[in-house]
Order: C-alpha cells, then structure tokens, then sequence
C-alpha cells in the first residue's frame, strides 16, 4: 500500500467523530469473560472509532487507514467500511460516496483521498469498489448508492478499457508499484512507485512496462460481476447481460494468458513478454474475486495456498511464497515481498468459504487473533513464521483492528450475508467463555448468541431458533431464522448435539467443511 506523509499524530487538528452514534442506534455487542480477548477487541474497536475521520474535500466521515496513512484508499478503503457497516453504516456509505464524488469527468476515481492530497497518480486497486458498492447498497436497500455506484462504476470501466490498455489485449496494464499497492515487493522490483506526473494515463519508459497484471484484471472481473447485478437491480436488462458477457471476457483472458499451470501460479506479463516469475498474494486476489472455478482452486490449494512450504505459514498467507528465492528477509517495514498483512487476512472473508474451507479459515482466524492479543499494538503486517509484528510500522492501523473485529464474530458469533444468518458455535473456544453475541440485522431483526455451559443458544427477536448442546458447527439459517443446514468448521471432526425448537435432538457426525441439510 502506498505510505501516507502524516501520522495519526497529525490527524489531532481533524474533528474525530467516533461518539457519533449509528444511525441504527443499536451497535453490535459482544461480551465474553476472557479479559485476554475482551481486551484486544475493546481496542479494536476503539481504534476503528478513532479512525473514523473527516478527509478534505468531502466533508463526511470516513474510515481511514490509520497508523501512517492519514487518508482512504480505493484499494481497501470501501470494502473495510463495509466490514465495519453494522457499527457505523453512514460511515461505509461515505467510504464509498467519497470516491464518487471526487470522480473526474474523463471516469477516472481518485486513487485516495488524504490530509495531503487526493491523488491520481495510480490506480491502485484489489477489492472492486463496485462490489462492494453493490453489496453496501443492496444491504441497506439504498437506491441512490445503487445509482450512483452504477454510473460512476460504469464510467471507472470504461477509463480503465481506454488508459490501461494500451496494448489492445483486453486486460487491465500496471504501470508502477503502486497500482497494486505492492509496496517494497519483488514483483514491483526496478519500477518507480508512482506514474510520471502523478498521472495514471502515463508509465516510464522502461521496456518492461507496461504489464499485462492477473491481479489488476480481476478487480476489473469482479467488478463487471457487480456492475451486471447492479443493472438488474435497476431493471437494466440488456446492459446486465453486456456486463456478464464483458466479465466472462476479462475472465477467460486472465486464465488464457497470465496462468503457468507448471508452476501454479498467476504472474504478470511484462512489456517484452516475459513472466515476472514471483509468487505472491496475487493468488489470494485470484480466490478473492472467484476468477478461479472449483476445479483449479483445489489444485492451487494443494500446491501452494495449503503448502506449509509456499503460503500455509504458521501465520498465514505470506504476500511473497515461503519457498520463493524472492522473499525478503529481513522483512522491512510496509512490506508486500513476504511479511502477512492484515490487508490479506480481512480480504481472506471474500474467498475461503466460497471454496468450501470453512474449517481451514478457522485455523488462519485463530492465528491472527493470537498474533494480535500477544502484542495489542495493532500495526500492518507480521513475520509468517513467528507471528511476530514489524515494530517499525506504526501502530493503530484499521485493517488490523478489523481482522480483531471480523475474525471474533467468525469464529464464535453471529455473520450476516447476503441471503443467510450463519451462527458460529465453538463452544469451549477462548473468545466463547460464557459469551454473548448481539447485532441488529439489515431487516431490524436481533440475531443473538449466548453461550451456556455446554454449548450455545442462538435467536432471533427473543425466539429460540436452536441449541447446540455439544460439538462446533456453523448453523446457517435464512434470514427469518428458518434452519438451512449445519456446516463443519473445526478442522477435526465433531459429534454435533442440535436441538431445534419441537423437535428431538439431533446429534451428527460432522467432517470438516461438510454441509448436511436440515
């Protein structure tokens, strides 16, 4: 990520909204008496409220980056509001709106937007902003989000198809560091930070530029996803399906063109057509936008994510493989060429349950939570191995807090997606020690979790919808509380006791990632 110029220090002169209420008025509440936890999520979320700033030149709030970087960023900016929306959600929608409003009228968005300056020197895209637009808006049924989101999205497209393809492939071309928020990392070896003048239509002269990027292509992939549901949602038929067609498109590219099957992995191509042979977390941004079908995640799993010797780190995912000649040690502050960043943990909630590795995450949560509880500084990135973290990154940075944040509501609380309720029960866990989950859901209802002695109650609006009297599992229920199926998420298997209102109890046998109706 690109380093801002201004430490929070600097930020003491902005007004700091964290006492602002959400407009809820209901936040979320988690209480366990494991003071081990409690405390590290206390401060997390004391952190997150104190990033909650006013940037110039939009006058709401938004959450920013924290530690060293005094602004938001497009790369991550919106999808970590989105992570916070249940706590502030007219902050998530700022997160957004900002970019949007700072909009040039030639389509190109604002790399960010900080104390110092709004900069268009970069791209500097992963998580799509339409994405997470989307999701923002049909959560909280806005429709004048939705329609901004779809012009100002449609407009960002059709910039980046006429300024970042200049060689006419079709793909999406990085020309400096920065475009990727690689900073310090292998991959970005030799190429300035930022594009000459601060101008994103321009890269250096330098022959291997610019790159053909698997990374940069699938932003654009997801993207286009959003922006054809989007269309739907707008009653945009013919332009839904023109977006589809368009993602299927970029997609088919960045697997025809940018994937070595002998070393599975993706890598950029070059300016002379050469790969930039390092393996780093442009996977995990393969998985995040779901550019890879079931079949081929299963082999990258094998051979390298799941790979103690490549990306399954004791602290997991390292952002350059273990086993790469090209991992930088020592690791260096703010850097993408080895360390684990938080930035990669938080993203990690886009992809390991849509490939079925529930009970995997679960393992990759526990680490993090551990990493951050034993030093409470809250800063960017670890080292893989010892879970160490960079003492000369700055502490206080959001996407650390979040991951705090996210990862306890994961691991033994309540999840609110797009169509279901997802109740994780892991009793007997650190963070489940006689613990109470509350959030108010998209539709105003009470989700809770409380665990007793043995197991956990879960409900609705005050009604019992289950028990799980022993075992861990993930029950997932519809949106009105109505039982779906049960879901392993222990990495052993578990005999599972579930008790549904006027009904007998149930016990199964569970595997990991097994799903069994109910």
């Amino acid at each position: 990520m690109e380093q801002g110029v201004a430490s929070l220090a600097v930020l003491s002169g902005l007004p700091v909204l964290a006492q602002v209420p959400d407009s809820s008025g209901s936040a979320p509440e988690f209480r366990t008496s494991n003071r081990r936890w409690q405390d590290a999520y206390d401060k997390a979320l004391s952190i997150l409220a104190h990033n909650v700033q006013v940037m110039p030149k939009y006058d709401k709030p938004v959450l920013i980056e924290g530690a060293s970087y005094a602004g938001i960023w497009q790369e991550c900016g919106p999808h970590e509001s989105l992570v916070y929306r249940h706590f502030r959600k007219d902050v998530a929608r700022n997160s957004h709106m900002t970019f949007f409003k700072l909009q040039r009228a030639d389509g190109q968005l604002p790399a960010n937007n900080k104390l110092t300056e709004t900069g268009f020197g970069q791209i500097q895209m992963v998580v799509p902003i339409a994405a997470t637009a989307w999701e923002l808006a049909r959560a909280t049924c806005d429709d004048e989000l939705l329609r901004v989101a779809y012009t100002s999205c449609s407009q960002w497209d059709e910039w980046l198809a006429k300024f970042r393809n200049t060689r006419g492939t079709g793909l999406v071309e990085g020309f400096c560091t920065y475009d990727t928020g690689h900073d310090n990392s292998p991959r970005w070896k030799g190429i300035p930070p930022q594009c000459p003048g601060k101008d994103a239509k321009r890269y250096p002269p330098i022959p291997s530029l610019p790159r053909l990027c698997p990374d940069l292509s699938a932003t654009v992939y997801g993207g286009r996803l959003a922006l054809s549901a989007m269309a739907q949602a707008l009653g945009k038929t013919a332009d839904s399906q023109r977006w589809m067609d368009r993602a299927g498109d970029i997609r088919e590219l960045i697997l025809s063109k940018l994937y070595v099957p002998e070393d599975a992995a993706f890598y950029d191509l070059d300016g002379e057509d050469h790969f930039v042979k390092v393996r780093s977390d442009i996977l995990s941004r393969m998985c995040g936008e779901h550019v890879v079908d079931q079949k081929l995640f299963d082999e990258l799993w094998t051979l390298q994510i799941h790979n103690p010797k490549a990306f399954w780190a004791p602290f997991p995912l390292p952002s350059v493989a273990l086993d790469d000649p090209q991992f930088v040690r020592p690791i260096p502050r703010n850097s993408w060429g080895g360390a684990s960043q938080a930035l990669t943990a938080l993203r990690a909630v886009r992809w390991f349950d849509h490939y079925g590795r529930a009970a995997e995450f679960s393992f990759m949560m526990d680490r993090w939570c551990e990493a951050l509880q034993r030093d409470m500084t809250f800063r960017q990135q670890l080292d893989p191995l010892d879970g160490v973290f960079t003492k000369q990154d700055m502490p206080s940075y959001s996407p650390a807090s979040l991951v705090m944040m996210e990862y306890t509501w994961r691991l033994v609380g309540v999840c609110e997606e797009a169509d279901e309720l997802q109740w994780n029960i892991r009793p007997g866990h650190p963070a489940a020690e006689a613990a109470y989950f509350r959030i108010v859901t998209d539709a105003g209802r009470v989700a809770e979790v409380n665990y007793k002695s043995h197991g956990g109650e879960v409900r609705l609006n005050g009604h019992l919808i289950a028990s799980l009297q022993s075992g861990v599992a993930r029950l997932v229920t519809d949106k009105t509380g109505k039982p779906v199926a049960l879901l392993g998420i222990h990495e052993q298997a578990q005999k599972v006791s579930l008790k549904l209102p006027g009904h007998a109890t149930r016990t199964l046998s569970l595997s990991p990632n097994q799903r069994v109706s109910l």
